[in-house]
């Protein structure tokens, strides 16, 4: 065995070896492009799918946020609504209530007690007047005190004058007008 000649197998050999290393890395670089591509594919297809449900969620938001104000706007109407009837309610309620005042104003004004001026002004009364005396007035004011109608007398002025024939009381007082069917209906 002295000398056998091994270059051209060896050469041969190292041919083969990188032909078959550079048809590896082909391999791998095409694998790992693929691999890259159907990943890029699919990133795009789930981005895409993400898309379409955001613009799904978008149209449904605002389909219900024109809900929301129609909601708002019947909300307020309701309320006006409601508004209305109330005062309508306390207008009905409220509509004998003039004939009450001055029912209970000629059911309380005792004998010798005169009104010469009456005022209004939401439920206050300013009753103004004169009396043969001081215990008439305070008599009026009982009688307003016990009334269902009339509450909370207040007498402001008092003043007592005598004349040849008499003594006469000019009085000025406020009372409050209530409505015993309003109070029972807030109980």
């Amino acid at each position: 065995m002295a000398r056998i000649n091994l270059l051209p197998w060896r050469e041969t050999r190292r041919r083969e070896q990188q032909k078959e290393f550079f048809t590896l890395m082909g391999l791998a670089g095409a694998l790992c492009a693929a691999v890259v591509l159907l990943t890029h594919f699919e990133i795009n297809g789930r981005i895409g799918h993400q898309e379409k449900r955001n613009q799904f969620l978008t149209n449904e938001i605002k389909v219900l946020d024109g809900r929301i104000a129609e909601i708002k706007k019947l909300d307020s109407t309701r309320q006006a609504l409601i508004e209305r009837m109330d005062v309508i309610q306390n207008l009905q309620a409220a509509r004998p209530g003039v004939v009450h005042l001055f029912d209970e104003l000629v059911k309380t004004l005792p004998e010798g007690v005169h009104l010469s001026s009456l005022k209004q002004s939401a439920n206050n009364l300013q009753l103004s007047g004169k009396a043969e005396s001081n215990a008439r007035v305070s008599s009026y004011m009982r009688k307003i005190e016990d009334s269902e109608w009339l509450a909370s007398p207040s007498l402001e002025v008092i003043e007592t004058k005598d004349t040849k024939l008499s003594r006469i009381s000019s009085f000025s007082l406020t009372a409050q007008q209530i409505n015993p069917n309003i109070e029972e209906q807030d109980n």
